[in-house]
C-alpha cells in the first residue's frame, strides 16, 4: 500500500474518532503515532521523534503569549470589566428596540478586545447580560442567539489565541494578523447590530426598548470603563505600533488588568488562585492540541498526502479562487463536529501549501494574512453552527428555559450577517490589508 493511500486511511480515521467523540488531541496523536510508525519502520523511530518534537514544539517562544493572553482575559473576568462594558453599551444603546441585545454584542466586542477567547467571552458575557435580557422581557430566541454569537467576536478581535496559533503555523507576523483583523472584527460586531435590529423590525415584541439613561448616567459609565480603554490601547497600540512584540504586550496586558482588579477590591486569594488554574488548564488544552497535531502531520508528511494533494491541484488548473472557496466549503462542513482550534491545527498545515502556490494577484505575504482572516471567520462560524456549536451549548445552559431548538433559530440571522461577511472580504482583500499596510 502507498503511503498516500496510508495517508488518507489515516485522515478518515482520525475524523471518525471525532464522529465517537474522542478528544481531538487524543485522536490526532493516536493516529499520527500509528500512522507515523508504520510509515518509517517501527516504534524506535517514532520513540526519537517525539523526543524532540515535544522539546521542539513547545520550546518556542512565540507560544509564551497564550498563556499570558489567556491569563489576561482571567484577570479581566475577575476585575468585573464585563460588566462594566455592557452597563456602557447599555447606557448608549439601551433605549432602541433590540438595544440591550446591541449592547450585549458591543460587551462581547469590548470583553473580547481583551479576553481572547471566544467561549471565555460567551461564558462572562451571558453571566452578565442574559438577566437583563430577561428582565425586559426579550424572546428566547434573540437572547440567546445574541449571546452566543457575540462570544465568536472573542476570536476575532485582536487578541485572538486562534490567530496566534495560525500565525505559528504559517510562520507569519502575530502583530500583522491581529492588524488584518481589527477591521473584520469592527465590521462583525456592526453586522450583528444590523442583524439585531432587521429583527426587531419585524418582530417589535422580541426586543423591546429599555430606558433611555441620562447624561450622568453615561458619563458614569463611561468613567468605569476607562481601565478597559487603556489596557487596550496599551497592549494592542504598542504591538501595532511595534514598540513591543506581543509577548511584552501580553504581558503588559496581563500585568495591567491583573491590577486593576486589584484596585477595583475584585481580587481575593481565592479569585487569583482560580484564575490561575483555568489558565493552566486551558493552556494545557490548547498544547496537547497542539503537540497531536504536530505528530498527526508529521504523518502526513511521510505519506506525501498533502504535497500530492497540492499538485494534483496545481496541474488541474483549478482556479484559485475555485479553491479558495472550496476551503471555505470544507471549513463549513468541518465545523459541523469540530471546534474551531482543531479545525486550525488540523487543516491549516494542508491547506496552507495548496494556497501559496496559488496566483491571487497579491504577494505570498498578504495572501498569507487575507486567509488567516478568512479561516478564522469561517472556523468561528461553527461555533454556533449545529450539531456541535459550542457557544450555543454554553448559553443555552445558562437559559434553561430556552429549548435548545430556539436558540439554533435565534442565531440564524446572525449566520447570515457571517456569510455576507465572508463574501465581501473574498471580493474586497482590501478591508484585510489595508491597516497592515498602513502600519509598516
Amino acid at each position: 500500500m502507498s503511503g498516500t493511500a496510508i495517508g488518507a486511511i489515516g485522515f478518515v480515521a482520525m475524523l471518525a474518532l471525532l464522529v465517537v467523540r474522542i478528544p481531538i488531541g487524543v485522536s490526532m496523536t493516536l493516529v499520527g503515532m500509528i500512522g507515523y510508525a508504520v510509515l518509517t519502520g517501527g516504534v524506535t523511530p517514532l520513540l526519537n521523534y517525539l523526543k524532540h518534537e515535544m522539546f521542539f514544539r513547545f520550546s518556542s517562544f512565540d507560544l509564551s503569549v497564550i498563556p499570558l493572553f489567556v491569563l489576561m482575559g482571567q484577570f479581566a473576568a475577575q476585575a468585573g470589566m464585563s460588566q462594566a462594558l455592557f452597563r456602557a453599551a447599555g447606557a448608549f444603546l439601551g433605549h432602541f428596540r433590540g438595544g440591550i441585545a446591541m449592547a450585549a454584542i458591543g460587551g462581547c466586542a469590548g470583553f473580547g478586545a481583551i479576553a481572547g477567547s471566544s467561549l471565555a467571552t460567551a461564558a462572562t458575557m451571558g453571566q452578565v447580560a442574559l438577566p437583563e435580557l430577561r428582565r425586559y422581557n426579550y424572546s428566547g430566541a434573540l437572547a440567546t442567539g445574541t449571546l452566543a454569537a457575540g462570544g465568536t467576536l472573542g476570536i476575532l478581535i485582536p487578541p485572538s489565541v486562534i490567530l496566534i496559533i495560525y500565525a505559528v503555523l504559517v510562520e507569519g507576523s502575530i502583530a500583522q494578523l491581529f492588524q488584518a483583523a481589527f477591521i473584520p472584527g469592527v465590521l462583525a460586531a456592526l453586522g450583528y447590530i444590523a442583524a439585531i435590529a432587521i429583527v426587531v423590525r419585524f418582530n417589535p415584541a422580541a426586543g423591546p426598548a429599555g430606558p433611555r439613561a441620562s447624561t450622568a448616567e453615561r458619563l458614569a459609565a463611561l468613567v468605569d470603563i476607562w481601565p478597559v480603554v487603556v489596557v487596550f490601547l496599551l497592549v494592542m497600540g504598542g504591538i501595532y505600533g511595534g514598540y513591543f512584540t506581543p509577548n511584552e504586550g501580553a504581558s503588559i496586558g496581563a500585568v495591567g488588568t491583573f491590577l486593576i482588579a486589584v484596585t477595583r477590591g475584585r481580587m481575593r486569594l481565592a479569585g487569583f488562585v482560580e484564575a490561575l488554574i483555568s489558565t493552566g488548564t486551558t493552556t494545557a488544552l490548547i498544547f496537547l492540541i497542539l503537540f497531536g497535531a504536530g505528530v498527526f502531520n508529521a504523518f502526513l508528511g511521510f505519506s506525501q498526502l498533502p504535497m500530492r494533494s497540492a499538485q494534483a491541484i496545481q496541474e488541474s488548473g483549478l482556479a484559485p479562487m475555485a479553491l479558495l472557496l472550496m476551503l471555505v466549503a470544507a471549513y463549513i462542513l468541518l465545523g459541523f463536529v469540530m471546534d474551531s482550534l482543531s479545525m486550525i491545527l488540523l487543516t491549516v498545515p494542508i491547506f496552507w501549501p495548496l494556497l501559496a502556490g496559488m496566483d491571487f494577484g497579491m504577494p505570498v505575504d498578504d495572501v498569507r494574512l487575507w486567509f488567516g482572516v478568512i479561516s478564522l471567520i469561517v472556523v468561528e462560524v461553527g461555533l454556533i453552527t449545529p450539531p456541535v456549536g459550542l457557544n450555543v451549548f454554553i448559553i443555552n445552559s445558562m437559559a434553561r428555559n430556552v429549548p435548545m431548538l430556539e436558540t439554533f433559530r435565534g442565531v440564524v440571522p446572525f449566520l447570515i450577517s457571517d456569510g455576507l461577511r465572508v463574501g465581501l472580504i473574498i471580493l474586497a482583500p482590501v478591508l484585510t490589508l489595508w491597516l497592515p499596510h498602513a502600519m509598516r
